[in-house]
């Protein structure tokens, strides 16, 4: 706004007449007129009294102050004018404010309040043009600007308030948005584990129901692992879930696990644990029935048909009925004994807060949990791979790879193909193998490759140890 001059507001006339009646005192005093307007006076004649001088000193002064007096009127009344010309915006921004807030949800009587105080405002602005116009400015301008103040600062609060009620408002729907998403993960949670549950269920091995001893091929068992790793997948991602929840510290756990392994992603770390649920359960494979070394097979070729029977008779029965069937059968005996050393009484303690499942296995019972249902299903996929690799003639046999091996298309697979993408292809970037995540098989001729964790920090271990 462009700033307004106390010229503009005094009566020109008024200021005119001052003018010459100044001019006409000096002249008439000193016989001199002023020169371009300065008022500038070379010589002055002084009566001996001096009474002349003091005269016309004393009516310079009366003749400024009130020059000063008027235009400090015309500026607090300028003033008092932008002051109420302020807060009449003011009130009409909260008033625009109100209306969009009204708009939705839709407020018929906040739209029609809002209305009547943006066509008020409007009048008082026209006022005040009017006013400004033809000079007619407010006599108690230091009481105006106080309450013009007080009407703006009213004004900005309740566009705050409005702002604030706006704010609330859509944090509500944000909060009804947060909801409805988080039961739309709900269900789709609970579809995933369905689909899991179905793909773990023995119903998938339908293509074996017809199948017999003598047809045996490794590609048969190939089918077998490829499900028993769905299903330790699985229950280990159950585990992690579990240990997250119970305030688990990952990261401490994993490299208590596997030390020293640098992993391309975080989401790697979870081939750590799978690791070690992978050693525990395919311990002592290479024996019947995993057990001790010292006790051998009479008879060859009747183990092999009693385990191909044992598998056939298994693969088609949920583990959980088949333990409450079967309580003292080898495969009862085979999950109490897995779950006692892979879930050992620190862990059980911390994700359950009691020793409740270990408890209840020692007394020859089993924990009705959805944590040892997962357990038993992947027990029961471990137990029918080692039925269908001792159906072999001769049997299938397990093998893994040590840390810091070179990798080798031939035994191994990779399970994160980052070491292939981000290698140079120089020899000293070769990817060396961190840990056995999956163990291998052989079968006659046939080598089922293991599956390994590959890492460059272990490929710079193998050569400083070279």
């Amino acid at each position: 706004m462009d700033s307004v001059k106390p010229s503009a507001v005094t009566p020109s006339m008024g200021k005119l007449a001052r003018t010459f009646a100044k001019v006409l005192h000096l002249k008439g005093v000193t016989g001199i007129a002023p020169v371009d307007g300065n008022q500038k006076v070379s010589q002055v004649k002084v009566m001996k009294d001096g009474n002349v001088g003091k005269s016309g000193g004393r009516t310079a002064s009366l003749s400024e102050s009130f020059d000063s007096e008027e235009e400090r009127e015309n500026k607090m009344a300028l003033e008092a004018l932008l002051a109420k010309l302020f807060a009449s915006i003011s009130c009409v921004k909260a008033a625009y404010a109100e209306l969009q807030y009204s708009q939705s949800p839709y407020d018929a009587d906040g739209i029609q309040a809002a209305d009547r105080t943006v066509v008020s405002e409007l009048k008082n602005l026209s006022e005040m043009k009017q006013s400004y116009l033809k000079k007619q400015f407010d006599p108690s301008p230091e009481t105006s600007m106080l309450l013009a103040e007080i009407l703006e600062q009213k004004s900005v609060l309740k566009t705050y308030e409005i702002m604030g009620k706006k704010l609330q408002s859509q944090m509500r729907l944000k909060d009804s948005e947060i909801i409805f998403f988080r039961e739309k993960l709900e269900e789709a949670t609970k579809q995933n584990r369905l689909l899991e549950k179905r793909l773990n269920q023995s119903g998938q091995l339908h293509v074996l129901d017809n199948l017999h001893q003598s047809g045996l091929t490794p590609s048969h068992f190939v089918t077998v692992l490829r499900h028993t790793v769905k299903s330790i997948r699985s229950f280990v991602r159950l585990m992690a879930e579990e240990m997250k929840s119970a305030s688990w510290d990952i990261d401490a756990a994993v490299n208590a696990i596997e030390p020293g392994v640098v992993y391309w992603k975080d989401d790697h770390k979870c081939f750590a644990i799978e690791s070690f649920v992978c050693r525990q359960m395919f311990d002592a494979f290479n024996y019947p029935y995993f057990s001790s070394p010292d006790k051998s097979l009479p008879d060859r070729k009747h183990e092999h048909q009693q385990f191909f029977r044992r598998f056939m008779e298994l693969k088609s029965t949920k583990a959980k009925e088949y333990l409450g069937q079967k309580p003292k059968s080898t495969f009862a005996k085979f999950c109490r004994v897995k779950y006692l050393r892979l879930v050992n009484p620190k862990l059980e303690s911390s994700l359950f807060g009691n020793l409740n499942h270990r408890n209840l296995l020692n007394a020859g019972e089993f924990p009705d949990t959805t944590f040892f249902a997962s357990f038993a299903e992947m027990a029961k996929r471990i137990w029918l791979l080692h039925c269908l690799a001792f159906a072999f003639e001769p049997e299938a046999t397990i093998f893994q790879v040590s840390k810091g091996c070179r990798f080798s298309e031939v035994f191994m697979e990779s399970v994160a193909d980052e070491v292939f993408l981000s290698s140079d292809e120089t020899p000293e970037c070769d990817p060396h193998v961190a840990f056995t995540v999956v163990p291998g098989f052989r079968i006659h001729k046939t080598v089922i490759q293991c599956q390994v964790y590959l890492s460059r920090y272990q490929a710079n271990v193998s050569k400083k140890q070279r």
